[in-house]
């Protein structure tokens, strides 16, 4: 691998680390303001899913503008505006006493550390070639979701409720829940340090003078990217559902607490990283991208299903991997898919919107999956099984009628 793909990767593993960190503490963090602030076990459920869900409405936002921005200015200073909002959210996190500071969090975090994944994936495509693409994904992918391992453990570690210490100055208040984000914004100012030290630009600087004259066709862009992104939006949006949910799926259902869910995400974040690392960088060039991703759809509905009618701890963490499973196989390969068919010029762009396409999916998901919820704690995963298997059924009909008409036309030819 190349040093300056290996910098970028370590900056990505640290973002990701915060991301992880807010999933088993978030639900916790957000009752005990809550019920400070008198409210109801169900306005807990909608916080949650809304603090889930600004974020990713931030994202959807930003993360395109961020992606043509680097192709305009460079990679770069991009990555450096990504990783400094993370560290300003996690501070913030951590010193919030009310729901309005988590929420301010929340948005600062959305609209700066948007920039971070659609740019350093724009970074992969310049770093790579096409035959590369979806292996330099891949590890792109195994960046993300080694930081989603590390994430949830050390969040689940550091704010363990017998841990009894607090201080508060005004609006702002330092306890156990305090702890992983402090440590996730001492990691992003370390991996910010030597973002300035050792990570060059990657954009071409020829590349960069065209691309500064060049006007983006944004319509024809997401026209052109549609079909992607039609498979990109639900993908994301099952996951986050499952994200956002889960700690008080199994908070209501087996009596987890920070700890147990962070082990659950960790299982979940190593599966994806191992099989990224490994299988996705072996079966690139060897299985075509669409059945990759439409095994990955049908992988990821079966696991998301059993995980709803699961009732032992071991068959909770074997769905979950399977669930892992399919999103390491999905991610990677739509991709490099985008970042291919929107062209080396517009790479920054086309991964942006899809980037934008996984927002839509992170915003929605949480709202809905939260209301569903509240009617019945296993509807969100039924829900999200049945859009994933009807989307593994309908790219598998493609791909056999394809090869059929291909194989009609071939016999055509030869009389």
């Amino acid at each position: 691998m190349k040093k300056h793909l290996f910098v970028l990767l370590a900056c990505l593993f640290v973002v990701m680390i915060g991301f992880g960190i807010t999933l088993p503490v978030l639900p916790f963090y957000v009752e005990r303001l809550a019920l400070e602030a008198g409210a109801s076990q169900q306005s807990i459920v909608l916080h949650v899913t809304l603090l889930t869900g600004v974020y990713a409405l931030m994202q959807l936002i930003f993360a395109p503008l961020w992606g043509r921005w680097s192709d305009r200015i460079g990679r770069r200073p991009l990555i450096l505006v990504g990783i400094a909002g993370y560290v300003i959210a996690q501070i913030m996190f951590g010193l919030s006493t009310s729901l309005w500071l988590l929420y301010a969090a929340r948005i600062v975090g959305g609209v700066l550390s948007s920039a971070t994944l659609p740019v350093s994936a724009a970074y992969v495509v310049d770093m790579t070639t096409k035959e590369e693409r979806s292996r330099g994904m891949a590890w792109l992918g195994t960046a993300a979701s080694l930081g989603v391992v590390v994430g949830p453990a050390l969040g689940g570690l550091l704010s363990r409720r017998d841990w009894h210490f607090n201080w508060s100055a005004g609006h702002f208040k330092v306890d156990a829940f305090s702890t992983p984000f402090f440590a996730a914004a001492l990691l992003g100012l370390l991996t910010l340090f030597a973002a300035l030290r050792w990570l060059p630009e990657s954009l071409p600087k020829t590349s960069e003078d065209k691309n500064k004259e060049t006007r983006t066709d944004w319509r024809r862009l997401i026209k052109s990217l549609s079909p992607l992104l039609a498979l990109t939006l639900p993908g994301q949006f099952a996951l986050t559902i499952f994200e956002a949910t889960f700690a008080l799926f199994a908070q209501a259902k087996f009596k987890y607490g920070p700890a147990e869910v962070g082990y659950v995400f960790v299982v979940c974040g190593l599966v994806m990283t191992v099989f990224q690392a490994g299988a996705v960088g072996f079966l690139a060039g060897k299985i075509n991208e669409t059945i990759q991703i439409g095994a990955g759809f049908a992988l990821m509905g079966t696991g998301i299903a059993l995980l709803a009618i699961a009732q032992t701890k071991f068959f909770v963490f074997a769905f979950v991997a399977l669930l892992a499973l399919g999103m390491a196989l999905i991610a990677p390969n739509l991709a490099a898919l985008i970042a291919n068919r929107g062209g080396e010029r517009q790479a920054g762009a086309s991964l942006g919107i899809q980037n934008a396409a996984n927002s839509l999916g992170q915003a929605v998901g949480p709202l809905l999956g939260g209301a569903l919820f509240i009617w019945q704690i296993n509807a969100p995963y039924f829900f999200s099984a049945v859009v994933l298997l009807a989307l593994a059924l309908g790219i598998a009909w493609k791909a056999i009628t394809a090869r059929r008409v291909a194989g009609l036309e071939e016999i055509s030819g030869r009389t």
